[in-house]
């Protein structure tokens, strides 16, 4: 059958516009993401983690309908360089955010980022919270890079209730309200990335009342005890090298755990807004559900550090220690089959892997200057031959104040290097035997070949991880 110029022109006029326009099932395709990111949630203070005294139930929901990790870490223990990590998906020594005290990504950096692929391949990207990357002259130029943007700078604000407020509203509410905007103002052709960052459940550090719930929380944990971890002894903080002992970790724990009253105080106040941040997990799921995209939308819940509270006689962060290092991950893909829905992995990950995760599950290129990887096959329970068993720790920040750390971490043992000490300390820990880090193996001849090995790895991670 001859062909006509006319209908020949319109098969050419068809191809040259499909090449440039997408059409609307190819989004519909994608799953929408949304990653909510808690600001230092100790790694097990939640039910799904066995927490019997903590409230969590939107949590707990999630890790119901996904898939839990019990081994998930990060690379370095501090918020900007964490945040950095999660949005570059390499460790500090490349990406240089807490590396010598820098602070912020530059553009060509940013072009890399997880946000950035997102919106380069069509989706409606939004940010709500805490940034924690760069200053106020850096954050300036932020709106720009999304579709819709409430980050904030610094920690998202002095106090979690703003004085000149009239509504009193709790910063975890705010963002939880921005989070349903966004969501409310997502078109049904187009695929969306929300990353949501709560400022809680960071302390506001000096403030008379450092973590100040909403109001409908206060009182839940009244006249409850809530017991201190089993590190939190003076013969664990004597343990440590003396040059710990008079680090911010020990003045820190001077503010919050050096009485008991006032330790159960801050317990409390720490839980009740656990409880608040969980109250909007539930909404932003439940605007997921109204909005008819619930089962197409992948939600990924994790913190940016883990959290001593009066483990080893310290506060706060930063250290290479287990509290420290360790946090809580959960991934929703409705894709998954029954089957996985609701398990535990042990596999390790970390929060590198955050971004590559999240651009191939959406079916987005992962950059090639990425370090961590997908997590994608763990999820499936495809248990790669080849995942990770170790991993390389950092932690260079502030140190006038926090001592520089570096650290390797197997499956079964811990070394640690405080790389400025003169001469350099060590310590060697069984994580088998002596899960809590209690006995030092450092100068076990038992243990020297094992040392020697562990030394190696230290070297050769950071030579390569650059």
């Amino acid at each position: 059958m001859r062909m006509s110029k006319r209908n020949l022109s319109r098969i050419i006029l068809a191809l040259v516009l499909s090449s440039f326009c997408i059409p609307h099932s190819s989004f519909s395709s994608q799953p929408n993401v949304v990653f909510l990111l808690v600001d230092d949630l100790r790694w097990n203070a939640l039910g799904c983690m066995g927490d019997k005294i903590v409230k969590t139930p939107n949590i707990d929901k999630l890790a119901i309908r996904g898939v839990l990790f019990e081994n998930m870490f990060v690379t370095t223990s501090i918020c900007w360089s964490s945040r950095a990590t999660m949005f570059t998906g390499q460790w500090m020594r490349r990406h240089g955010v807490g590396l010598n005290d820098g602070k912020q990504l530059k553009p060509d950096a940013w072009a890399q980022t997880y946000p950035a692929q997102f919106r380069a391949a069509g989706f409606r990207t939004g940010f709500i919270g805490k940034f924690g990357v760069g200053g106020n002259k850096e954050m300036k130029e932020m709106p720009g890079e999304f579709d819709y943007w409430k980050g904030l700078p610094g920690q998202a604000g002095k106090l979690f209730i703003e004085p000149n407020d009239p509504t009193h509203k709790h910063k975890t509410a705010l963002f939880g309200d921005q989070a349903l905007e966004f969501i409310d103002g997502c078109k049904s052709d187009q695929p969306f990335c929300l990353s949501l960052s709560f400022n809680a459940v960071h302390a506001r550090d000096h403030e008379s009342r450092e973590y100040e719930p909403d109001s409908r929380d206060e009182g839940m944990y009244d006249g409850i005890e809530i017991p201190l971890p089993k590190l939190a002894t003076e013969e664990a903080f004597h343990r440590l090298p003396e040059f710990v002992k008079k680090s911010e970790g020990r003045t820190r724990w001077g503010w919050r755990f050096d009485e008991p009253q006032k330790a159960q105080s801050i317990l409390r106040d720490y839980y009740c807004l656990i409880t608040g941040m969980d109250r909007e997990v539930g909404r932003i799921v439940e605007a997921l559900a109204r909005k008819g995209v619930a089962d197409n939308t992948v939600i990924v819940f994790a913190a940016d550090n883990g959290y001593a509270l009066a483990d080893r006689g310290l506060a706060d962060k930063w250290f290479a220690y287990e509290e420290d290092i360790r946090v809580p991950l959960i991934i929703v893909d409705p894709r998954l089959p029954e089957s996985r829905r609701g398990t535990k992995v042990s596999s390790i990950a970390l929060n590198v892997d955050i971004a590559p995760t999240m651009l191939d599950l959406a079916g987005v290129p992962v950059p090639s200057v990425m370090q961590g990887r997908s997590l994608k096959p763990v999820l499936a329970g495809e248990n790669p031959a080849d995942w990770r068993t170790e991993f390389f720790y950092e932690h260079h920040a502030v140190p006038a104040r926090i001592p520089p750390v570096e650290a390797v971490r197997t499956e079964r043992w811990k070394y640690i290097r405080w790389i400025r000490a003169e001469p350099v300390v060590e310590e060697l820990y069984d994580l088998q035997n002596d899960p809590l880090e209690e006995k030092n193996l450092i100068n076990e001849p038992a243990h020297a070949a094992q040392l020697r090995e562990l030394r190696e790895k230290w070297e050769r991670y950071g030579a390569e991880l650059q």
